[in-house]
């Protein structure tokens, strides 16, 4: 048995007694995710400006000021950016969160969700 409860060897996204699991999400969706970062890390046009350009890099296409909201820290040297977007498969947002990820590793981003 493995920890996500399927049978060794059964097919992912059944479980070992041959029901169906539920998706956690369902697709296509609306997903949220949040990014934070050094506002100073991202050069002069900030951080939150730095996300959008990195999501519609990933998206394909721009994002619309009302997808995207930032929120400084009590000090302004932090700031979180909660992004929307418009997801058709588990998979993309997989890929997301290893750009993501990536970004993490090269300092850019310091914590996500």
């Amino acid at each position: 048995m493995k920890a996500d409860g399927t049978a060794d060897g059964a097919p992912q996204g059944t479980q070992g007694d041959g029901e169906e699991k539920k998706p956690l999400i369902e697709y296509p969706t609306v997903y949220t995710f949040k990014v934070m970062g050094r506002q100073e890390a991202a050069g002069p046009a900030g951080f939150a400006a730095y996300v959008r350009e990195l999501f519609r890099t990933l998206m394909g296409s721009e994002i619309s000021p009302d997808s995207i909201h930032e929120q400084p820290s009590s000090k302004g040297k932090y700031v979180s950016v909660s992004v929307s977007v418009y997801l058709l498969s588990e998979e993309h947002r997989r890929a997301i969160y290893a750009r993501l990820r990536q970004e993490q590793q090269e300092q850019r981003v310091v914590y996500y969700l």
